[in-house]
């Protein structure tokens, strides 16, 4: 067996402090401890963490990568977090963990292993320090050296099974991580936080470990939830909910972590923290199979600036979803109902068209439809908008079923007019259903040409 071990320095503490903007520059954001495990099972499924640092068993793969110097630089090179990766190895993992401790101290590693190690680089011997200096124990090999039976009595059987597990006399067990199904993990802020800044700069961590998941899922985000605990249970008087929620949804599968960083960040700018907060989670609500971002050599495939739906997400988060509508056609023979307006960011896939072939030729339709057909003004039985209107084109015939519709079967005679002072008009006769056949014809204004 071969073990590595990983560790890498402590995130410092004034980070928290220094939110930023929207238009700063932010600094990587440390993954949590499980997200790096769970990137280590990249390289190899033998994965676990053991004090401080994260091991890696990697006899059985390493050759896949060149050899085990080539792992380490893999490694290195593939690090995820923006602080360096600190390396050792060792025949054991406690003789990695005690090399990776002398590497951090400064000091090199001694050349006779396990036996030269100092007892301070083993963690069953640190609390017992003190007691085995007296005795003249300073390394591993000389607690070794001590009568079994006498050290088990004296410091318990922890250090005896550590130094047996470091000579390899027994055989280690790990609690040895998984990928899971879905991504669910929680922090704890280093201070409460009390506004939005504060709250997206924690929330950094945690997009930065579900970025490993995605890519080690092979999955595309499409909604996620980002949940904070309150920490008071009243203000003013008032009772608070235990937790305020917010969901973030794309319109694309996505593995860009700047795309939804920047969708929280307008979401959270309309959130306001009904109190202080010092526990974040974030879950992934829907998710669907990624492959990957489609690359072009074409130069109207690479142009600069990010992708159109994702202008519109960005659009809806800080106008609201109201404001940035897209048009979505419906199966409708009626010019007004051809066509919705819906929240572009939440719109539904398109309708299918109306399969009947009997609308409005292309060729006819105005640049400017009416909302809603406008009734006209019939004078010596010729219908009037700001003057008499001339037909110059038509009819063209619009026949609906019509079962579904209020009111029975449609039928329209579309005409292209002359307005004295509109211009060119369309216009519409509607004429007597089997249900009316006694209703006189209808004329209607439907839209304006440019």
């Amino acid at each position: 067996m071969h073990w590595l071990a990983l560790r890498w320095p402590p995130e410092p503490a004034d980070a928290a402090a220094a939110p930023g903007g929207e238009g700063q520059l932010q600094p990587p954001a440390m993954p949590t401890p499980e997200a790096l495990g769970w990137w280590a099972l990249t390289y190899t499924p033998h994965v676990a963490w053991l004090d401080e640092a994260l091991l890696l068993e990697v006899a059985a793969c390493e050759r896949l990568w060149g050899g085990r110097r080539m792992l380490m630089r893999e490694l290195s090179a593939a690090n995820p977090a923006p602080a360096p990766v600190q390396q050792a190895q060792g025949a054991t993992s406690l003789v990695a963990l005690a090399r990776l401790r002398l590497y951090a101290a400064g000091q090199r590693p001694p050349q006779e292993l396990p036996a030269a190690l100092p007892l301070w680089t083993l963690t069953a011997a640190q609390p017992h320090l003190d007691v085995l200096a007296r005795m003249g124990c300073y390394t591993w090999g000389q607690a070794a050296a001590l009568p079994r039976g006498g050290l088990v009595r004296r410091f318990g059987p922890e250090l005896r099974e550590a130094l047996d597990i470091a000579e390899g006399r027994r055989p280690e067990r790990h609690d040895w991580l998984t990928l899971p199904e879905a991504f669910n993990q929680r922090i704890e802020l280093p201070a409460l936080a009390t506004s939005a800044p504060e709250l997206l700069w924690a929330a950094q961590r945690l997009l930065a470990a579900l970025r490993i998941w995605l890519q080690l899922r092979q999955r595309g985000l499409l909604a996620f939830e980002l949940e904070w605990t309150l920490d008071l249970k009243r203000l003013n008087g008032v009772r608070l909910p235990r937790r305020q929620t917010l969901v973030v949804r794309t319109a694309e599968p996505t593995q860009d972590m700047a795309h939804l960083r920047r969708l929280l960040a307008e979401r959270l700018a309309h959130t306001p923290l009904a109190a202080p907060t010092g526990w974040l989670r974030l879950r992934s609500k829907e998710t669907a199979p990624w492959g990957g971002a489609a690359r072009s050599f074409l130069p109207e495939d690479n142009r600069p600036g990010e992708p159109l739906h994702q202008l519109v997400e960005k659009l809806s988060a800080r106008l609201g979803p109201q404001q940035v509508l897209r048009a979505r056609p419906q199966a409708d023979h009626r010019p007004e109902r051809m066509q919705a307006w819906a929240p572009a960011a939440q719109a539904q896939p398109p309708a299918p068209a109306a399969a009947d072939g009997r609308g409005p030729g292309t060729g006819l339709l105005p640049a400017w439809l009416l909302r809603e057909p406008v009734a006209l003004e019939l004078r010596d039985d010729q219908p009037y908008f700001r003057g008499p209107l001339r037909r110059l084109a038509g009819p063209q015939r619009l026949e609906g079923d019509g079962w579904w519709e209020e009111g029975g079967p449609a039928g329209r005679d579309y005409y292209v007019a002359e307005s004295p002072g509109a211009g060119l008009v369309w216009i519409y006769c509607e004429r007597a259903s089997a249900r009316t056949p006694e209703r006189a014809p209808r004329w209607f204004l439907q839209g304006l040409y440019a």
